[in-house]
């Protein structure tokens, strides 16, 4: 879709989006006018059974509550290609969620984006030109042939195309050690994409592999920034991509948070960094995080790293512990906190009129290799 079609698109959201405050402090918009909330309710009660709302974990309170399934992105894809009677699904996350919706679901599902441009900004790191590129590089070289591209689930639907097509696997955070293993099974050298971080964290902490096993590939220099022989010498290459969030906690923020609350658990979500992965006691995904401490004794501290909306909620549905952000100053994810009530209403009461907007539509022969990739994720021992 052409940017001029999203200014398009966002100018008819413009009555609505005019009731949104703006702050550039990190702090949400002051809550929606209650006019809205009733709207919604009315939208959504009109709409009944043809519709399904999905909520990502990250999603702010006003829009989690009118969700029917929270989740992470592929739990909500997956719960969406279950729900077959559903005919449309309206998606509260960002673009390359909405794209894995489309992919799973069936021709007569329809996906909606509530704001196009809620994106995904370690999504946007990998483009299908820089990467066929960088696979060019491979081949000149003789190794694409046993190279095995890994994706993370936080990539576009060309990416995860790519990765169908060339033999290789979608991961999520939570499998990703088992989806390298699969590919170190099937060749010699791991492509993972796009992030550097989830990547590295598993390929030296689950598989034993050393720092100096990995190099990293950056689309904006000539042959990544790198010397053949050192992509010839590595067994992961990995995509100079990360997240705008996980990738900000640091070592700092651990020492700190320490020295606040003794006694304190850190928690960390595998994109984090190398060295606060390895300063944290515990690592995983956002379901596992989210496991972890809601069975934790009472009376027990955790400091949560991961996104801001998400450990809000957790503390607030763990009165009995202390559950803190692991840094303070990190702001909400700004691409995730474009989906608002505001344009959930929109999008809700649009289609109540008979107007669909904002439909999330892959191509075909891109859905056909991106599901060939995560069906191969899904048929992992």
């Amino acid at each position: 879709m052409s940017a001029l079609t999203n200014l398009l698109l966002l100018g008819q959201q413009s009555d609505l989006s005019s009731e949104r405050g703006v702050s550039c402090t990190g702090e949400l918009p002051e809550a929606s006018d209650p006019k809205l909330v009733e709207r919604a309710i009315k939208a959504r009660n009109a709409l009944g059974a043809k519709a399904m709302v999905l909520g990502h974990h990250y999603q702010r309170d006003e829009v989690i509550q009118f969700a029917d399934i929270t989740g992470d992105s592929f739990k909500l894809a997956q719960a969406a290609a279950e729900n077959s009677s559903a005919e449309y699904i309206f998606f509260c996350g960002v673009h390359f969620m909405a794209e894995s919706a489309d992919i799973l679901t069936s021709e007569n599902q329809k996906v909606i984006l509530p704001d196009l441009a809620a994106g995904c900004s370690m999504a946007d790191m990998a483009t299908a030109n820089q990467v066929n590129d960088a696979w060019k590089v491979f081949k000149d070289l003789g190794i694409s042939d046993r190279t095995i591209p890994v994706t993370y689930m936080n990539s576009s639907a060309a990416i995860k195309s790519f990765t169908g097509a060339n033999g290789g696997t979608i991961c999520t955070s939570s499998n990703a050690e088992r989806a390298m293993r699969w590919a170190f099974e099937k060749g010699e050298k791991i492509f993972f994409l796009p992030d550097q971080h989830l990547g590295r964290n598993t390929a030296v902490l689950k598989l034993g592999l050393t720092l100096q096993d990995c190099v990293v590939w950056n689309p904006w220099k000539s042959n990544g920034g790198l010397t053949d022989a050192e992509i010839l010498s590595a067994k992961v290459i990995l995509w100079r991509g990360h997240c705008s969030v996980h990738g900000r906690f640091s070592v700092e923020n651990i020492d700190e948070v320490r020295k606040q609350i003794p006694g304190v658990n850190v928690i960390a979500h595998p994109e984090c960094q190398n060295d606060v992965i390895k300063n944290s006691d515990y690592v995983g995904s956002t379901e596992m995080i989210i496991k972890t401490v809601s069975a934790a004794p009472a009376g027990s501290k955790w400091a949560v790293g991961t996104e801001l909306n998400l450990v809000k909620r957790l503390a607030a549905s763990n009165p009995d512990k202390t559950v803190v952000f692991l840094d303070k100053t990190v702001c909400y994810c700004s691409t995730m906190n474009r989906i608002d009530l505001p344009h959930l209403v929109w999008a809700m009461e649009s289609l109540v009129d008979g107007r669909l907007v904002n439909q999330i539509k892959v191509d075909s022969t891109t859905a056909h290799h991106a599901r060939v990739a995560l069906e191969r994720m899904l048929a992992l021992p």
